[in-house]
């Protein structure tokens, strides 16, 4: 542990934000790093807990968390660093866009602020790559099998890392002009600038990773051909389909689903030309969020910058409560109201209502028509039924709708369909525990394997993937 009394003695201390008028003239990341001294504190804070729920409950990388506080605090930085990739590919990331569920099961916020874990894991990965400890790491001999990886996002780049590390040869296949997924055209740069990613990639580039974009698997490379080509085929495609609106009005112009909205609008701070016939703005307009989870929020901080003129967010659930309730107890995930710094910048967040029917004239959507919910209490198992409140529609003005209602399953496209993939129920593709499916040398993992869920989630199915790689081309 680090100081024994640290969390009696030091509060918790956040970065703290550029004002709101300020970060939006700008889609860079908004939230400075904390001082070293400041920082020792905070990692003094992290108790003698005997169990430490953080590693074992919240984080699902299980983040080595006690041990690098108290490496932190002791001044190791560089040791610090070797327990943090020990678990993490790309802390860089999670210390940015995690949500911290590590810092939810933390036992001193059982009654007091947590550790700031997500801090502390953000700047000991800076100062690495400041001093220039991350370094590429060449495997000490090659095994001559060959294992190919469809998907470019967090669960893919993941492994390949883990598998060119062990000796493989591994070509990542990516349909996007660029590496990266949805960590590249997924997340605002305000939330993760793409020279962070990058900088990564090229460490990945010197271990041996080849990567191969542009190329949409299943159609410009046929499954038969990957098979015969490598030893191994590794499917880390995500949760491509997006949840859909099935209203009237929902082919108006005007209307779209999130990721057209966020992967566009990425790929213009990128300096990309998008034709205009297809580009989607939110300047000068009234925008509604259909969603209330992480992507809506990412779609309001990107309209607010864009110029909207009003944002409004639209929640299908009731408002959550500003404390755990009984049947949430530490140190599960709280499923208490939050307000993220999107949400900070200015939207109406309206909840418990439904999208009946989408608006408009000439082809162009002009508003939603919605209805107000009624929603029962919580039975035994937690499931809540809701009610359309009579007489309570109204319409709310929209020239512009995103549709931020999370994603389905994984595309079942050529690829799925010419292997002859087995799906379950929610048409994610079935593995075995090592991650392999149906058919003997071809693994899932990821969002394809368990529907859409966080990036450091994807990045631990992208590890236990290529473990199982490893051991089934060995065959130990």
């Amino acid at each position: 542990m680090a100081k024994p009394t640290g969390f009696m003695e030091f509060p918790r201390v956040d970065p703290a934000k550029q004002k709101v008028a300020q970060r939006l003239t700008h889609y860079r990341e908004f939230e400075p790093l904390l001082p070293g001294d400041e920082l020792t504190r905070q990692a003094a804070r992290c108790m003698d807990c005997g169990i430490p729920a953080c590693h074992l409950y919240g984080c699902p990388v299980v983040n080595l968390i006690p041990d690098w506080n108290d490496l932190l605090y002791r001044g190791h930085w560089r040791r610090a660093l070797d327990l943090l990739h020990k678990t993490n590919n790309f802390p860089e990331v999670t210390g940015r866009v995690c949500p911290a569920p590590c810092e939810a099961a933390c036992v001193l916020a059982i009654n007091q602020p947590a550790v700031t874990i997500k801090q502390i894991e953000l700047q000991i990965i800076e100062r690495g790559f400041r001093e220039g400890w991350v370094v590429p790491q060449r495997p000490a001999m090659k095994t001559g099998k060959s294992v190919a990886i469809v998907g470019a996002g967090p669960a893919g780049l993941a492994a390949a890392q883990q598998l060119a590390r062990l000796g493989h040869t591994v070509v990542v296949f990516e349909k996007d002009d660029r590496i990266g997924g949805l960590l590249r055209y997924g997340i605002p740069d305000f939330k993760l600038e793409k020279w962070i990613l990058d900088r990564r990639l090229e460490q990945m580039l010197a271990e041996g990773v080849v990567f191969e974009p542009s190329v949409n698997v299943g159609r410009d490379l046929t499954a038969a051909q990957l098979r015969a080509r490598f030893d191994a085929l590794l499917i880390t495609a995500g949760a491509g389909v997006p949840r859909e609106l099935p209203v009237p009005g929902r082919h108006l112009a005007g209307v779209h689903c999130a990721m057209e909205f966020l992967a566009q609008n990425n790929r213009r701070i990128a300096g990309e030309t998008i034709p205009k016939p297809q580009s989607i703005s939110a300047k000068g307009k009234q925008v509604v969020v259909i969603g209330g989870g992480d992507t809506g929020s990412d779609c309001i901080g990107t309209s607010l910058r864009q110029g909207a003129t009003s944002v409004t967010q639209l929640e299908l659930l009731p408002k959550p409560p500003d404390q755990r309730v009984e049947r949430n107890p530490w140190p599960e995930w709280p499923g208490i109201l939050r307000t993220s710094s999107s949400q900070e910048e200015g939207c109406e967040r309206i909840w418990s209502v439904d999208t009946k029917e989408c608006i408009g004239s000439n082809g162009a959507v002009e508003k939603l028509r919605c209805v107000r919910l009624e929603w029962s209490a919580a039975d035994a198992a937690g499931r809540r039924a809701c009610k359309e409140i009579p007489n309570s529609h109204f319409e709310l003005p929209a020239q512009l709708a995103l549709l931020a209602m999370g994603f389905v399953h994984v595309e079942h496209g050529p690829l799925v369909q010419d292997l002859q993939l087995p799906l379950d129920a929610r048409g994610n593709i079935l593995a075995d525990e090592n991650h392999m499916t149906a058919v003997p040398g071809v693994f899932v993992a990821g969002d394809a394997h368990v529907g859409a869920s966080l990036v450091v989630r994807a990045i631990n199915f992208g590890r236990r993937a290529a473990a199982g790689v490893d051991a089934w081309l060995l065959g130990t």
